[in-house]
């Protein structure tokens, strides 16, 4: 399945501006200004349901971050490490002092600090973190954000249903290649292959339109099934793409103190990205700060990415707020898995899937609570453990996707949306 989802994410960025075979790179020309949403799809409308989010943002947080370094720290233990706790909005709720802007905003934020899993290997993990779904052989299961952005019909005005920004995000699996995430490897820069090459005119532009689809029309005829409509999707996708224009990727076009207020990181123009994009209308946007991985000297490395991840997460949340785009937009906040109350011989802390931390903010979620609780070294959780699917639940609940829905992959096993689990009802 490894091949399978590499050649999809390869042939999307292909068709956004490689190659279609005949040189759809070369086809650039400015786009135009975004304009109004399509009808939706009368499957779309039956798919999604009612729905607090409009939009979902994820903030992933690659390798793994500390739940004890981060938002459930142990101050005074042999493994609680030197960083002190600090109260926030929240009644009772302390978080680690390198959080500080994220503790002011904490009433409005549900903490879970009894997520759990036993996907410990970083591949399986992220999988997990994105479908609901443990690897399972044979079956290729498609991310939270291909659903949602296959069940509200993609975005609005051309633009991609699922966006991922400084990671690969996770891709559609056995669903349409046109629901895969649209990649944008960083944010300070423009988007690559969205405009028609200088000399490109009009005429030579249809004929070499019509040329690749007369070539896609020859392929579907011999090769049939899905995988040929999947290609043809993401092709037709990537023209719309490229006449939709690129305003709502271009963070330059921001004032510069919003844009300072996210911070001089990559990942805060990612956050940036995110707003402009939800704005626009795109369903899912997944933003990737990696680094979590700490393994060695995981103390000065949290620390740097606390204040990466306080600046910019919580001028995101302030941003969305002013602008009312806040109670239609949830926002998730998760990575791999969590680490060990153990410091290893290198100062770093290991994977520890038994237990760790998420957030849930926005789309009406109740904040100013702790859901759950882990032991007094955050090695076990002992209170009210929630499995990524009770999360997915959660999510799907918010963003109104059917997670029953059932599907039956290409191996011919039937698969829902999420599997298993029972939606967080504190959160709702």
């Amino acid at each position: 399945m490894k091949s399978t989802r590499l050649y999809r994410r390869g042939f999307l960025r292909a068709s956004l501006g490689a190659s279609f075979g005949v040189g759809l790179a070369a086809l650039r020309e400015p786009g135009s200004a975004l304009g109004a949403a399509p009808a939706a799809t009368a499957a779309a409308a039956r798919d999604t349901g009612a729905a607090r989010a409009r939009s979902c943002i994820l903030l992933y947080m690659a390798g793994g971050p500390s739940h004890i370094d981060t938002f459930d720290p142990k101050p005074g233990t042999a493994s609680g490490g030197p960083f002190r706790a600090i109260a926030t909005r929240a009644d009772g709720v302390r978080i680690c002092e390198h959080l500080p802007l994220l503790a002011a905003r904490m009433k409005d934020i549900a903490l879970i600090r009894s997520l759990t899993s036993k996907e410990g290997n970083h591949d399986r993990a992220r999988h997990l973190m994105h479908t609901s779904h443990a690897p399972a052989g044979g079956v290729d299961h498609p991310s939270f954000g291909s659903l949602l952005a296959e069940a509200r019909g993609g975005g609005r005005a051309g633009l991609p249903g699922y966006v991922a920004i400084g990671g690969p995000g996770e891709d559609s699996g056995f669903l349409s290649g046109a629901h895969s995430p649209f990649p944008v490897k960083n944010p300070d820069k423009p988007v690559k292959h969205l405009a028609r090459a200088r000399g490109v005119n009009d005429e030579r532009w249809e004929r070499r339109l019509q040329l690749w689809r007369a070539l896609e029309d020859r392929f579907a005829a011999g090769a049939g099934g899905g995988f040929a409509r999947g290609r043809r999707e993401v092709g037709e996708k990537a023209l719309e793409l490229m006449s939709a224009g690129v305003d709502a990727f271009d963070v330059g076009k921001e004032p510069a103190a919003v844009r300072a207020s996210y911070g001089p990181t990559p990942f805060g123009a990612g956050c940036l990205m995110a707003r402009r994009l939800v704005e626009a209308g795109v369903p899912f946007v997944e933003v990737t700060l990696n680094g979590w991985d700490t393994h060695e000297d995981n103390f000065n490395r949290v620390k740097t990415l606390c204040q990466t991840l306080d600046r910019g997460m919580t001028a995101l949340l302030a941003d969305l707020g002013s602008r009312g785009l806040l109670a239609s937009t949830l926002v998730v906040w998760m990575g791999d898995f969590g680490r060990t109350p153990r410091i290893n011989e290198r100062g770093g802390r290991d994977h520890h899937p038994a237990a760790s931390a998420a957030l849930l903010t926005g789309a009406g979620v109740r904040g100013g609570q702790v859901i759950g609780a882990t032991d007094e070294l955050g090695a076990a959780v002992t209170q009210r453990p929630i499995t990524v699917a009770d999360l997915y639940r959660t999510v799907a609940a918010l963003t109104g996707l059917p997670a029953d829905r059932m599907r039956v992959s290409p191996a011919g096993r039937p698969i829902k949306a999420v599997d298993a689990g029972n939606v967080i009802s504190e959160v709702l």
